[in-house]
Order: C-alpha cells, then structure tokens, then sequence
C-alpha cells in the first residue's frame, strides 16, 4: 500500500518533502526509499554526512509508528492522501516541493481544481475584513472554491465570506496538526467549512503550530490555488511570502487590493501593485486575470452540479468537451448581449448553475462577460 510508504517518510524526522523525493530518486522508488541504506542517505544532495545514520533511525522509528498515526487519523475522520491517489490535488503535483501526505478533514472535489486563495493580515482593519469577505463570497458564487490559511484576520473573513454563499466552498490550510487547530478559536469555523470544503495540513497529529511551519503552510495556500489575492499586509507580512512563492516558485497569478495610502497594512498590497501585481477592484478583473486552466486539467465535472463529487459524462462530438448544461447555455448565446436573467429565462437552469457555468466557459474562452453580467458568445 503506498500510502504507507508515503506516510512512513512523511514522519521521519530531519527531512521534508524535498529531500524525501531526493532519497526516492537515490532508492528507485517510494518502496525503496522506505528501506534505503546509511550509505545511500550520504549520498542524498543536501544530507551532511553527520546526519545520515540519525536520518536512518529515525526512518526505522517511523516504519513502526505508520499504522497509529492511521488509526488516530481513521478514528478522527480524517483522509490521508498521497500523491498516488488520484484524488490528490493537481495542482499541488507541479509545484517543486509538493507534500509526502495530506491529512483532510471533510472532501477534496473536483471542481476545487478552481481555487483562489485569499491572504492578508491578521490585524486587518475593518476594511480589510470587508473585502477579504465581499471578495470571497463573489468568488464563491462564480464557482471558485476559496483557499486560506485559517488564521484571525484577513484569512477568517475570507473562509466567513466563501460559506456565506449557499453552495460556497473553502479549504483552510493549516500550520499544524489537524488535531491542534489553530487559532484554537477558530475550532467551530474550521467545524464549518469541513462541512463545506476541507481542512487540510501536511504535518502529522500532534504537531504545534510553531512558527517555522507556516511558510510551509503558505506555499499549499499558494500550491493548491491557481491564483493568490493579498488583501491587506504589512512589508513584513507572511502574505507576501504566499504571494511571492505564488510568482516566483508555482507561476501563478498575484492579484491585490489597494488600500488607504496611510495604512500601513496598504504597504504589501501596494508594493505587489508596483511590482505587477493584477490589481483588483471586482470579480472581473480576477476572471481576466487569471491563467488558462492547464490542458490535462480541464475536466467536465469542474463545476460540479448538485451532486458535486460525480462528474458529468464526457460528452462528445461538436460539444467540444463541454457538457449537456454548458452546451445549452451556449446555444442561447449569440454576438448580442444577454443578461442573467435572460439565459435563466432561456435554458430553464437555476441562477446558481448559470454562474458558475458562465464561469466556466469565460475561462475556457467561449464566451465574454462585457458590462457587469452581460454575456455575448465568442
């Protein structure tokens, strides 16, 4: 079982994701790498050799505590997925450090494929708060599942505004194990969007929430998000790090919020601007702003529809990969432009599945959103 193997490194401590894939390519294999030598170890880029026999002990150790940390996993509801799973997140794959082990509570979807994160301060300002929530909730509503780290502040507001949407979804990426949220005050809100999305860590049951996790933490924020908003942040903000390694490690899209120019918080949010930053002010300029779906990625089922986990059939012929619902909303589009209501009033579908498949299609390039929510077919 290759969970197991992917557990069993996930647990071994002095290495992490990087340097587990190391020994994976010295050993041949996930299975080897479980019963590599002392000698190969020292070979692995990156191990000093002083470390290498403590590496091995500890890999040993961790062979024996694989199945516990599976019954206290099972015992919690919590779903352990490596990257063998096919449920495992796509985008988390191409990232340079992707992790050994995901531990989730609630469901992975695959509509989740289109995920924003949303990042900022944990002493926001009530503005901040503001639009972390209003941008949330407009992203939900479009279909996007929004993504954050879980913490007070700009990340809380972002979660509140994602469930304020009927059929919104979140995921909440935390810095330590799920079993210790953090901040503990959040526990009925992390309650919620499992309900609703998931929480999701990579570090294993017990683990405090000690500072050198969360860079950690804001690079599956920005991993597992096909693009990053900052809100409001100061030059120092942990934002920017998600923001940075969205550009520099996973090339993903920066948007930000500007803010008021004697704010201090405004400072991150203004500095991603100057630096080209996308910067925004409605759903509109994040939906241009964002990159094309990889190829392999696109799925029918992205959206989902009522029952979100089972994906439409994959339709053929002149459709194009769209499916039955995407199809007909096309259909009843033409160069004139037509609003909401109109397609609601054509296609007989309810306003929630039109948004989020106008969504869709924007995004495929099949249609254009021109004057708020007017839509002409390309």
């Amino acid at each position: 079982m290759a969970l197991r193997h992917w557990l069993q490194l996930a647990l071994t401590e002095g290495i992490g994701p990087i340097l587990s894939r190391r020994m994976i390519d010295a050993a041949g294999s996930i299975e080897a790498a479980c019963e590599i030598s002392s000698q190969t170890i020292r070979a692995v880029e990156g191990i000093v050799s002083a470390r290498a026999s403590t590496i091995h002990q500890s890999l040993r150790e961790a062979a024996g505590a694989v199945q516990g940390e599976m019954d206290r996993a099972a015992s919690m509801n919590v779903a352990l997925l490596c990257p063998d799973d096919e449920t495992f997140p796509m985008l988390l794959r191409s990232i340079p450090d992707p992790p050994l082990v995901l531990y989730v509570r609630g469901t992975l979807e695959p509509r989740d494929l289109n995920s924003i994160g949303i990042v900022g301060s944990r002493r926001c300002t009530y503005y901040g708060r503001e639009q972390a929530e209003r941008f949330a909730s407009l992203l939900a509503g479009a279909g996007f599942t929004v993504v954050s780290g879980g913490a007070r502040g700009i990340d809380s507001a972002a979660h509140r505004g994602a469930l304020a949407q009927p059929q919104g979804r979140t995921l909440a990426i935390l810095g330590s194990g799920l079993d210790v949220p953090y901040p503990p005050e959040n526990g009925p809100l992390f309650d919620q969007i499992a309900q609703r999305g998931a929480v999701v860590s990579e570090f294993p049951l017990g683990t405090p929430p000690n500072r050198e996790n969360f860079p950690r933490r804001n690079r599956l924020v920005s991993g597992i998000s096909r693009g990053v908003m900052v809100v409001e942040a100061d030059e120092k903000s942990g934002a920017l790090i998600t923001a940075r390694c969205a550009c520099d490690d996973h090339g993903r899209p920066v948007f930000a919020v500007p803010g008021r120019v004697d704010n201090p918080l405004s400072a991150g949010p203004h500095l991603l601007i100057r630096d080209g930053a996308v910067l925004v002010e409605k759903l509109e300029d994040v939906l241009h702003g964002l990159d094309p779906l990889p190829h392999d990625a696109v799925q029918p089922s992205l959206f989902g529809s009522a029952e979100p986990t089972v994906a439409d059939p994959a339709p053929t012929g002149p459709t194009d990969g769209l499916t039955e619902r995407q199809s007909s909303i096309l259909a009843h589009l033409s160069s004139d432009p037509a609003d909401v209501d109109l397609i609601i009033e054509r296609t007989a579908l309810p306003a929630q599945v039109i948004l989020q498949e106008l969504t869709y299609l924007s995004l495929k390039g099949r249609v254009k959103r021109i004057d708020g929510q007017n839509f002409v077919r390309r």
